[in-house]
């Protein structure tokens, strides 16, 4: 396996060198972690390494970042508050560096106490920004009319029907291949961490992909051949669809909020409003974790709230 360019250009000892290589090797090869992930991880622990080699005044060597102090770590978190990066992506970072210290501790045996009594920045809990019913059909319906062409208009709302109508991610919708057409009552879906799980396709969903696929100007192709294409027939980048998204929602007056990734959070909303268990939306949405997908009750209680103020007649 090629060693990451990005861990080997950084300014650090040969014996640091290596135990990054390995770290990497450890989260393909055994951890088998997504490349997107794996990605943030590196750009999450680069961060660090180069505060460090500025912290001390020298490239660090793997006892340098063994011998690391409380203050030390906090001299980092403050560096990341004086950066403007948030508190999320601030916890999200010192996740990783703690995770990489696991490693160490594990794989070679280096010990470092300090990082586990640094306390994590506490996030603010961001509810997911659904879409009323209204606002997400009329979506659904204007795609098409912004669009420049007409097999454009028909990709993006098939697209788009999939975010709405499956609960799909983005990325899981643009990784579908033409293999995957004609859609059953059920497609399976490769999400993140490389786990599988079916998801059901509505019969508006299925004409939508099927107009799409008609309407397409490029060779039906095979094997790996993606479904979703852009102009010049390549796979479809996750920046086209949020473009086509932006087209939208200014012809409807919608907010910012209006995203593509809000269709996948109205599709569990919605589904929640009108009585769905959590336990069926987490495996819908392949959470890995119940307590994410318990961000929706939130959301929907805000919503009964709202309502309950707007239409009680004593609360008027």
């Amino acid at each position: 396996m090629a060693e990451p360019s990005s861990l080997t250009t950084l300014g650090i000892t040969s014996d640091l060198q290596s135990t990054l290589v390995d770290w990497h090797a450890w989260l393909v090869g055994e951890r088998q972690v997504s490349s997107h992930t794996i990605a943030a991880y590196e750009r999450d622990l680069i961060v660090f390494m180069r505060f460090i080699t500025i912290h001390l005044g020298h490239a660090p060597t793997l006892a340098d970042v063994a011998n690391l102090k409380v203050t030390d770590f906090r001299a980092y978190l403050a560096q990341c508050r004086i950066g403007g990066l948030s508190a999320a992506s601030t916890a999200r970072n010192l996740s990783t560096i703690r995770g990489f210290f696991r490693f160490l501790d594990r794989r070679r045996g280096v010990h470092n106490p300090a990082i586990g009594t640094v306390r994590t920045p506490k996030r603010p809990e961001l509810l997911p920004k659904a879409l009323g019913l209204e606002d997400a059909l009329n979506i659904l319906g204007a795609t098409e009319i912004v669009a420049t062409e007409p097999w454009i208009g028909a990709r993006d709302a098939a697209i788009f029907s999939l975010l709405y109508g499956s609960g799909l991610r983005i990325g899981e919708a643009l990784a579908l291949n033409r293999t995957d057409v004609p859609l059953g009552e059920t497609i399976t879906v490769l999400g993140k961490g490389d786990k599988q799980r079916v998801v059901p396709v509505l019969p508006a969903v299925r004409d939508a992909v099927d107009k799409y696929v008609m309407r397409c100007p490029f060779n039906k192709g095979g094997g790996g051949a993606p479904l979703f294409v852009g102009a010049r027939g390549k796979r479809l980048q996750p920046a086209v669809l949020q473009k086509a998204m932006r087209l939208v929602r200014n012809s409807l007056g919608l907010p910012d909020t209006a995203t593509p990734h809000a269709l996948r959070h109205s599709f569990a909303s919605h589904l929640l409003s009108d009585g769905g268990d959590l336990r069926t939306i987490q495996e819908l949405l392949g959470h890995a974790s119940l307590s994410t997908t318990q961000r929706y009750t939130k959301l929907n209680a805000e919503h009964i709230i709202a309502v309950h103020q707007l239409t009680h007649p004593r609360d008027r």
